[in-house]
């Protein structure tokens, strides 16, 4: 496949000594990759500051001046170093070569995401969801794991937030025109567009395939807007999340189905499929019913073999906020498509609900992940427990301990996110190549850091927020027709040294965004003392959809404009990443206020740490594992509330209180040199002690330790010797599923002996053979003691029983005996357990 044409249009235009540029902007890593921002300064400086694309800087350089830097020595000589950099990068032996390569066969990871959060450049994400995809994508270019993503390519991605004059939200929707976009039209031998296609009812579905090059990672997006298609499928992928139930359905469609194949139309294998949430899930039938063909097995073979090798990462804090659609949906679009798989309808659909036979239970995305995904996985600690809580009924009688989600937590790409002073001063202390090393020597590094040198960092970055949000904030006022007289008072607004709290993300009802103007007189104190001022800088938008966090848009642009806080609180709009990226680099104090544990894991507050930011926050996600006293401050007490007005409005003191008592005093108090040393100590022990931690570095690599590797093992060893693991566990599976409801119990005898409970049970497993199951005593976790679990052993056949036997097990006399049940769950060598076969079966039930 060939993606040149385009940018071998770009380098024609340029003169010969200049033409590298053109490879330079036509792979993003440039977006982290800093030392290229010069070169598009110097090319067109207005239209980089402006617009932030390389593409767009060479469509708009008058020849003149390229025909001047030709000639300037030092700026080829500069581009010749950029490009041999880029080379070496893209050669360069990688961390994954040298540390978690296996010599058993190469690893192939395809990666799914509905959205992508890599640069302004290529707006194809709403929010946090897309922007850690997208740091997921630079951390595997950067330590060589071999991905490929997949994606849609929306024509016109998100909206692109405006405020009116009277604080109401504006939706405005841009063309996201490939001819200045940093991607590639993918096209076949021939020279003609490489197209996959889904059969859709009366007429194919065509999707064009356009290529990103994300450093060493390829990203491969799909595009309805063929002419060759009809007019709604044209707009199927216009819009990120837009549209009604059935272009949301015919997005996952295109994502999942069409993603899978696009794989297989470059030529690319898989050994893993991860999805990155639901809304992919399609793939893994795609990838099952595609196995099946080219093995010549029936479908549940090929789910069996292809199971393994997908990877379910949930986002989701609550059931209701996973995608759902009607039966009569799917059978719109799904009857043909279910003809290729040799199964009934009712079959496949339930696998994407938590009762099969429910005919009023709708499609969940989500539950179709889990249940054909081997291995799911949380975004936090505090994720994971409330996934598996989410996930429970697909488990029925399982202890909700025991429902297989584990987590990752989620953690940024440092490049990303740090600012220019951030960078030098970590450079200097720890080297370049530091989120590789080791925690230890990071934290000894940070430790010889001054005092001086800290504070004079973040007094850097702070000026250069402060000076960002008074040339956007010009801006806006000026599109908004405001007069000269406050286009004059914002050229003023903010302090640079001034305690600067910072306050953006999507505005929605859970993550309570005007928590602080609950007691608004109260904040009006903070922000305009004399002695000690705040300023506040808030950002966000609402979905479209959502009237109550359009409203909390609102009340902030009311807020904003009160005359004697003008200059000490600004509402930035259009929350987008460049405005993310300068605000986490130049505020002191994050503040995120979510009701918990509905925020999944939040990743803002991250991106704060490398910069010397601290945070206030809800202990919830991320933050819930990562607080301690001397790195930042927490509000709530670690606890779910039932009663939530009660709740909000006794964090809502909680967080005044903070401000007031701790926050502000400690920023503010000086030694002889005007360093606040606590405030200097704070930052000192967050940069230490979470910047590694939080370093997507560390996420990946626990990807790849966790899931990635054991997934592509798994999937190996089901997929060789002609798929006798996976044929073995589909006849076990189908004998447990037939079998089963003959198990019963006989009598249960517990005696003590030698300081221990011993349980002699009889148990008739009907046609299951004995090997099939397991016995087990399981004890449920109290106050005082962990949950217990205890492998009984078959002692003998029970004479005159077919298939009776009598098991015998013995558990620790420290706890009561009556606090084990026997029970009796799957047992195979080669499945994963509940997650592959959710049986179980209590004594006496």
């Amino acid at each position: 496949m060939t993606q040149g044409d385009a940018l071998a249009d770009l380098t024609a235009k340029l003169p010969a000594p200049l033409q590298p540029i053109a490879r330079l902007a036509t792979n993003l890593r440039w977006v982290w990759n800093h030392a290229t921002d010069r070169v598009w300064e110097a090319l067109a400086p207005e239209v980089w500051r402006q617009t932030g694309n390389p593409i767009l800087v060479l469509q708009n350089t008058p020849r003149s001046r390229l025909e001047e830097l030709e000639q300037n020595a030092e700026f080829v000589e500069r581009v010749r170093t950029l490009d041999r950099s880029l080379s070496e990068y893209l050669a360069r032996p990688s961390w994954f070569q040298s540390t978690a390569a296996t010599d058993e066969r190469p690893l192939s990871i395809a990666y799914f995401s509905m959205e992508y959060g890599l640069t302004d450049a290529l707006p194809l994400y709403s929010g946090g969801l897309g922007v850690l995809a997208g740091d997921h994508l630079k951390t595997a270019s950067d330590l060589g794991v071999p991905l490929t993503a997949v994606g849609l390519f929306y024509r016109e991605g998100y909206f692109r937030q405006m405020l009116d004059a009277a604080g109401t939200q504006l939706e405005v929707y841009a063309s996201n025109s490939p001819q200045s976009l940093p991607v590639r039209l993918v096209t076949d031998a021939q020279g003609t567009p490489l197209r996959v296609t889904i059969d859709l009812p009366g007429r194919p579905l065509r999707l064009r395939i356009w290529h990103a090059a994300v450093g060493r990672v390829d990203l491969y997006l799909l595009d309805s807007d063929d002419p060759l298609n009809s007019p709604f499928d044209r707009g199927i992928t216009a819009k990120l999340y837009g549209g009604d139930g059935e272009t949301r359905f015919m997005q996952e469609v295109a994502l999942g189905i069409g993603g899978w194949r696009a794989l297989q139309a470059l030529g690319i294998g898989a050994d893993v499929c991860h999805l990155n949430e639901g809304h992919a899930a399609l793939a893994t039938l795609e990838r099952a019913r595609s196995f099946a063909d080219e093995h010549r097995c029936d479908f549940f073979e090929a789910l069996w073999a292809t199971r393994a090798g997908n990877v379910f990462t949930t986002h989701t804090p609550v059931a209701a906020a996973f995608d759902t659609f009607a039966l009569p949906l799917l059978l719109k679009y799904g009857a043909e498509y279910v003809r290729h798989f040799g199964i009934k309808p009712q079959q496949l659909v339930g696998l994407g609900r938590a009762n099969p036979d429910d005919a009023a239970e709708p499609f969940n995305m989500a539950y179709l992940a889990a249940r054909t995904c081997g291995s799911i996985n949380g975004v936090s600690e505090l994720h994971g427990r409330v996934s598996r809580h989410i996930f429970s009924p697909l488990f029925p009688r399982w202890p909700e301990d025991e429902v297989p989600v584990t987590h990752v937590t989620n953690a940024v790409h440092v490049p990303s996110w740090d600012s220019p002073w951030a960078d030098h001063l970590w450079t200097e202390a720890c080297g370049k190549e530091r989120w590789l090393g080791e925690p230890q020597k990071l934290s000894e590094a940070v430790a010889r850091i001054s005092d001086a040198q800290l504070w004079d960092f973040r007094g850097m970055e702070r000026r250069d927020l402060v000076d960002y949000a008074r040339r956007r904030l010009q801006r806006q006022y000026s599109q908004r027709g405001a007069d000269p007289e406050m286009i004059a008072l914002v050229r003023g607004a903010l302090d640079p040294n001034v305690l600067t709290l910072g306050f953006a993300r999507r505005f929605t009802e859970y993550k309570r965004p005007t928590m602080l103007l609950q007691q608004p007189e109260r904040l009006t104190r903070l922000l305009t003392d004399s002695a000690r001022p705040v300023q506040l800088i808030i950002a966000g938008k609402a979905h479209p959809r959502d009237d109550t966090g359009r409203g909390f848009v609102q009340q902030w642009a009311e807020f904003v404009h009160r005359p004697e806080i003008r200059t000490r609180v600004v509402f930035l709009e259009d929350y987008d990443m460049a405005l993310a990226g300068e605000l986490v680099q130049g505020v002191d104090v994050w503040i995120n206020t979510p009701r918990r544990p509905w925020e999944a894991s939040g990743t803002s507050g991250m991106k704060v740490l490398v910069n010397g930011g601290l945070n206030l926050s809800e202990l919830d996600g991320w933050w819930a594992e990562a607080y301690a006293p001397d790195i930042g401050w927490a509000l709530g007490d670690g606890a779910e509330h039932a009663d939530i007005a009660t709740w909000d409005a006794k964090e809502t003191e909680q967080l005044f209180d903070l401000l007031e008592r701790e926050v502000v005093p400690e920023f503010y108090a000086r030694n002889a040199d005007g360093i606040p040393s606590a405030w200097v100590a704070r930052i000192r022990a967050s940069l230490a002690r979470l910047t590694p931690r939080f370093s997507s570095n560390r996420m990946l690599a626990q990807y790849l330790e966790k899931l990635y590797l054991p997934a592509a093992q798994s999937y190996a060893r089901r997929t060789d010797h002609d798929l006798r693991v996976a044929r073995e566990l589909d006849l076990w599976f189908r004998s447990l599923r037939r079998h089963w409801p003959e198990i019963h119990w006989g009598n249960l005898d517990v005696g003590d002996a030698g300081g221990e409970h011993v349980f002699r049970l009889q148990a008739y497993l009907g046609g299951i053979a004995p090997e099939a199951v397991r016995l087990q005593l399981f004890a449920q976790r109290t106050d005082d003691e962990p949950a217990e679990c205890h492998e009984m052993s078959r002692d003998h056949a029970l004479p005159g029983a077919a298939g009776g036997y009598v098991f015998v097990g013995r558990t620790p006399g420290r706890r009561p005996a009556a606090h084990y049940t026997p029970r009796i769950v799957p047992s195979q060598p080669h499945a994963r357990i509940p997650a592959e076969a959710a049986f179980i079966r209590w004594y006496p039930n």
